[in-house]
């Protein structure tokens, strides 16, 4: 029997952004779910918890930091790894980041490259082995529109 991947759950209301973080974690070897909103985040988070979340800040229902914080209500919860992406010159309240416990916080447009070694970086033990080629985007590409 094969190890279980690691789960990520990938928030965002921008679908490009979805395609592209989905796309570079499952290449690399993750078991990904998306949500499009925060409601949505939580409740697929209930339903299947997640290794690792990454977010945006700016989503209908609720925003990303709403559901991290609704998140940390509970124990099982509380060492939730979290990356949290913000809209390019959007600055979280540091006071913000430290009580929702938000391990980085990502400035859109990105590197998919950056933010994969940001996620093992975080899942250091948890890591698998790349599905395919690392080149599954090009070295160029990011999530600018």
């Amino acid at each position: 029997m094969t190890p279980e991947k690691p789960r990520i759950l990938v928030c965002d209301d921008e679908s490009h952004i979805v395609h592209v973080v989905s796309l570079k974690l499952r290449n690399a070897g993750y078991d990904v779910a998306t949500a499009s909103d925060g409601q949505a985040g939580l409740e697929a988070a209930l339903a299947q918890p997640p290794d690792l979340l990454i977010t945006d800040y700016q989503m209908p229902r609720m925003t990303g930091v709403e559901l991290v914080s609704e998140l940390r209500r509970r124990d099982e919860w509380q060492d939730l790894p979290v990356i949290m992406l913000t809209a390019r010159g959007f600055r979280l309240d540091p006071i913000e980041v430290r009580r929702t416990r938000i391990a980085e916080v990502v400035s859109k447009p990105f590197s998919p490259r950056d933010l994969l070694a940001r996620v093992q970086a975080l899942l250091p033990e948890r890591s698998p082995e790349p599905a395919e080629s690392e080149s599954d985007l090009g070295r160029g590409e990011n999530t600018e529109s």
